[in-house]
């Protein structure tokens, strides 16, 4: 109050004036987007397009205009896929200042005023209660049993309790400094008065914002894969054609001829049609993940997801359900669980009446929850309304219970004395005190045990056990309450801790926890096959993480947890060198979980990171892949995530994973089938210019690689994913794209394309005319690429084994392609404007023999690396 200059009376409306020009608005900048133009630009800023667009501005210097329309219809359809899939603009920090209140009551020069939260200013006097979302961040000066509930900005599942006295750690994370309320978090219980410290910009949600709008996008993998080949191009492309050039200029060729001859091959080096292929494989993998619940939001996350190495995941609401539940009783003696029966237990009508009856939740008549237990709508206490859904499922209907037994007074629960009593009439005009609290307090209030049917004295031996009892269920990372009764002739003349809440009888104790989601245990067991690291990340207490995890499977024991506070002691180059010795990290803070993400990354691993609360955006933001929750997720952490989960189920992320690899085969065949394309039309043009033979146009090579290959590819971008696909490690991210047998395979297959092409055309240049041998050579070339897609689709296995008919996508490429083709060579005038001719039957069987032959010699390939043993290597 005093570094503020304030006071309890609030500040004047001068002073608050003042303070409003000094520091601004309470509200969070606004996200800056894009314009649809900018992004259109941007589509460009590709090695692969540079040089498609050099080679059109050549081919239109030298009057070669259809060559120059084609190349850019596909850089333009190219631009045009990409702007259509990432068009939707970052909504962060829009969603985060829709979260902040509207309105905020305040006491001002001694009057409480209700004003727009966005004129408060540091020092101003906030009132808060039951239903108010916090304004600003705030210190509080009074509580009256306040909750706030922050798993949004903390990741804490259950409500913290709130209190004005002043906190002997200065080191403490957002989930422990219990003397503030944050801006965006709700008021669950109770009332509050507090001086705000920050405002807009200033306050926790303001700097989570400034991380979002802060971090870079990182290009992907496949981008940085793609740019390499591109320079790769580049090279090639100028070296051939300054050979070809130099060749020509010394036998004495016109400059004009060698001109046009270097661009005939810079386009047959080009694979033109590569950018809009990879762009349409991953849209098409985008459409079949949103079948599986996995909405992509950024294109070049498909790939990504296949190559990821480590999975960081929120635990609630991400790992668990978000919802606490009854998992352990006590009663009568026995320890059981909450899913076994207890009506032959002594005592267990009391413990489930106080259950019950001491709990201010309520069910929500008519509406249906599938998260509960007894698959009604309950409002309330997540803890309450846990012991409430815990009853319903057992056959109690609070609703009914309070009609037998109706309220007649009530002490609230207070954080300070840790209890709640409520005093309801029951048979016989006769009332009954009901207690619940921590086991602790509430224990040393008993005098007397209901056990065995009857109350008796509380001994010491009773106390033991109890205790007991309730660290074992602690130590299992439950919240446990304890319960009491006491029955009264009549109604109590005072309802008061003292007078009330005294030699009561001991009931029993209920454990609740956040239980892990049932399938979640399978896709970390999933995950580890693949050779995927599972982290969890959580505001939540250590032992809590501790035990889901050990549940989960995603370790074995707590020594591989690490909490905020002891992360803080470890310096940036330590943690990265000892990041892997953690798969839980506990009570963190949004800065913990980017430390985390981004020392992962420093160790070259490709992470993706789960979550769904505002505390998660920024690590979302930081990872190579941010992962939100579709249903639960807030605003903020599905605007900067690259994908959403429609169902928030973390086996989605699995199936996901499993796809993304699939795209990423799926684009390496691609890559590999139109590179050895090319690589034999760029042989064939070089070694026929070197004997001097003038075998193909630009135009030929045009419509070859954007009609005769493009189908076939983009087919190739439909193969089904092999069974294995879920058993290999992660690939890394440092690998080539050419690795795994693809580089090998473009080049053996490339010399085979050219050697059969040349043999065709000296073949038929022999026989027949310049004008046939053209046409043949072109032929040949076109059919031989659409019957080798049929070897591309794997480097090892026969197509016997594959199956010729298990890719009906490719069937029908390959007919329209070989189809386009032929319409070429034989409709008079198009033939014309190709510089082709027609062929006879001879002609036409000496060209399909040569185009079958590549199948013969490649299966002969496939069978000399199975009988070696390379395959594995090839795969």
């Amino acid at each position: 109050m005093k570094r503020l200059n304030t006071r309890e009376q609030g500040l004047s409306h001068d002073e608050a004036a003042q303070l409003l020009e000094r520091y601004g608005r309470n509200v969070l900048k606004e996200a800056q987007t894009k314009s649809l133009l900018a992004k259109f630009i941007e589509q460009f800023k590709n090695v692969m397009i540079f040089i498609l667009l050099a080679a059109a501005v050549l081919s239109g210097i030298l009057g070669e205009w259809t060559d120059t329309v084609i190349i850019l219809l596909v850089v333009v359809l190219n631009a045009v896929l990409g702007v259509i899939q990432e068009n939707k603009a970052e909504q962060a920090l829009e969603a985060l200042k829709s979260m902040s209140s509207p309105l905020a009551r305040v006491r001002r020069g001694g009057q409480v005023a209700e004003i727009k939260s966005e004129k408060l200013v540091p020092g101003d006097i906030v009132l808060l209660e039951a239903g108010n979302v916090v304004p600003a961040d705030v210190r509080l000066l009074e509580t009256a049993s306040l909750q706030t509930e922050e798993a949004a900005l903390t990741g804490e599942s259950l409500p913290s309790d709130k209190q004005a006295g002043k906190l002997e750690r200065g080191d403490l994370v957002l989930g422990d400094r219990t003397n503030m309320a944050y801006m965006s978090s709700s008021v669950t219980y109770g009332r509050g008065v507090g001086v705000v410290t920050a405002t807009g910009m200033e306050t926790e949600v303001g700097r989570i914002a400034g991380f979002i709008s802060e971090a870079e996008s990182d290009v992907t993998p496949l981008q940085k894969k793609l740019d390499e080949l591109g320079k790769y191009f580049t090279f090639i492309i100028l070296g051939v054609c300054v050979v070809i050039l130099a060749v020509g200029l010394l036998e004495g060729r016109e400059l004009l001829d060698m001109l046009l001859t270097s661009i005939s091959l810079a386009v047959a080096a080009i694979p033109e049609g590569l950018p809009a292929i990879v762009t349409i494989i991953l849209a098409l993998g985008v459409q079949r993940m949103a079948k599986r619940k996995a909405i992509i939001r950024k294109l070049p996350a498909v790939e990504t997801l296949g190559s990821t190495e480590i999975i960081c995941s929120d635990k609630t609401g991400t790992l668990t359900l978000n919802k606490m539940t009854v998992e352990k009783l006590y009663v009568d003696g026995q320890k059981v669980d909450a899913g076994s029966s207890i009506a032959g237990l002594q005592g267990s009508e009391r413990l489930v009446q106080a259950m019950t009856l001491c709990n201010d939740s309520s069910i929500d008549e008519g509406q249906e929850a599938e998260q509960t237990q007894s698959g009604k709508a309950i409002i309330g206490d997540p803890t309450e309304t846990a012991l409430v859904d815990y009853a319903l499922s057992i056959g109690t209907d609070k609703r009914e219970l309070e009609k037998k037994y109706p309220r007649k007074g009530e002490l609230p629960f207070d954080s300070d004395r840790k209890l709640m009593t409520t005093v309801h009439e029951v048979e016989d005009g006769r009332f009954r005190v009901l207690t619940k609290g921590a086991p602790d307090v509430l224990l040393s209030r008993c005098s007397h045990i209901y056990t065995g049917g009857e109350v008796i004295p509380l001994t010491e031996e009773h106390s033991r056990q109890i205790t007991e009892n309730n660290k074992a269920l602690a130590d299992e990372a439950l919240r446990v309450l304890a319960f009491a009764f006491r029955d009264h002739d009549r109604l109590p003349e005072e309802i008061s801790t003292e007078k009330t809440e005294h030699e009561l009888v001991f009931a029993g104790l209920a454990g609740m926890i956040d239980p892990p989601r049932d399938e979640v245990r399978d896709a970390v067991a999933v995950s580890r096959k693949a050779g995927i690291r599972p982290v969890m990340i959580t505001g939540d207490h250590r032992d809590t993480a501790a035990a889901i995890a050990i549940r989960l499977g995603i370790i074995e024991d707590d020594k591989a947890v690490l909490t905020g506070r002891e992360l803080d002691q470890i310096s940036e180059q330590d943690f990265a060198g000892r990041v892997s010795d953690y798969s839980v990290y506990a009570r963190v803070s949004p800065e913990h979980k980017v430390r985390i993400v981004k020392a992962w990354r420093q160790k070259g691993k490709i992470v993706a990171m789960t979550g769904d609360g505002v505390n998660d955006a920024p690590a979302l933001k930081a990872a190579d892949i941010g992962v939100g929750m579709g249903i639960t997720g807030t605003d903020v952490a599905k605007g900067v995530s690259d994908m959403v989960l429609a169902d928030d189920n973390f086996t989605t992320i699995v199936v996901a994973v499993e796809e993304g690899r699939k795209v990423y085969s799926n684009i390496r065949k691609a890559i590999q089938f139109l590179l050895s394309a090319n690589l034999g039309e760029v042989l064939t043009l070089f070694i026929a210019t070197m004997i001097g033979w003038r075998i193909l146009e630009p135009i030929h090579i045009l419509w070859i690689n954007l009609v005769t290959d493009t189908l076939p590819a983009l087919a190739l971008g439909l193969e089904k994913a092999g069974n294995d696909v879920m058993t290999r490690k992660p690939r890394k991210s440092s690998s080539s794209i050419f690795a795994g047998g693809v580089g090998a395979g473009i080049i053996y297959q490339g010399i085979i394309e050219a050697a059969l092409t040349l043999l065709v055309y000296y073949w038929a240049h022999t026989h027949y005319n310049e004008g046939v041998a053209v046409t043949m050579a072109f032929a040949t070339l076109g059919l031989l690429q659409i019957t080798h897609a049929f070897n591309v689709r794997s480097n090892t296995k026969s197509l016997f084994q594959i199956g010729w008919f298990t890719n009906p996508y490719m069937l029908g490429a390959s007919v329209i392609s070989g189809l386009l083709l032929v319409l070429v060579i034989i409709i008079p005038g198009l033939n014309e404007w190709f510089g082709v001719s027609h062929l006879s039957g001879l002609q036409w069987g000496i060209v399909c023999g040569a185009a079958a032959a590549i199948v013969v010699i490649v299966e002969l390939v496939k069978i000399g690396l199975r009988i070696s043993g390379k395959s594995k290597t090839w795969d």
